[in-house]
């Protein structure tokens, strides 16, 4: 499953938000908003961000992938469940 995230790091608190809706009124239903609180440096934040969506998923990290987007806010990350 491959989904679409908007990554927020150096977030006061950690958390995963499902966006319904795209800003042309569209409804996407694999649109996500990844808030962790490590910084974007040395991919610090990117690995947190595999980790929440690990969990979330109930799956692996090594499930996890970053498809594009390494260095983006904006991120494709496919999920093998």
């Amino acid at each position: 499953m491959k989904i679409f995230v908007k990554a927020k790091p150096n977030s006061r608190e950690e958390k995963i938000e499902r966006v319904h809706s795209t800003g042309s009124g569209q409804v996407a239903e694999n649109n996500f908003v990844v808030s962790v609180k490590e910084l974007p440096e040395k991919g610090k934040a990117n690995f947190a961000i595999r980790n929440a969506l690990a969990v979330y998923f109930k799956t692996g990290t090594a499930n996890v992938i970053i498809i594009s987007g390494h260095t983006s806010r904006n991120k494709i990350i496919e999920i093998k469940i």
